[in-house]
């Protein structure tokens, strides 16, 4: 029985972090939070809510940062492969 691949994200090849996802369901995660932050713009406008806005945005980019690091190859400093 194949299971496919345990990450749904891959460390970057140089640097700290997560590369673009290697499965649908990183995919649906990094495509989520894509369309999450055009409608925090029309949810709460810079202009009139910069505050509301700067707390959503840190919000929705600590929740993906979050789901790469339980759901992604462990992080560590990669110099090229």
């Amino acid at each position: 029985m194949h299971r496919g691949p345990p990450y749904w994200f891959p460390t970057k090849t140089y640097g700290w972090g997560w590369g673009l996802p290697i499965t649908w369901q990183g995919w649906v995660v990094f495509l989520a939070y894509l369309l999450s932050l055009p409608l925090g713009y029309f949810w709460l406008p810079p202009h009139q809510e910069l505050l509301g806005f700067m707390v959503y945005t840190h919000v929705a980019t600590a929740v993906l940062v979050l789901i790469c690091w339980f759901k992604g190859e462990p992080p560590r400093w990669r110099w090229g492969k």
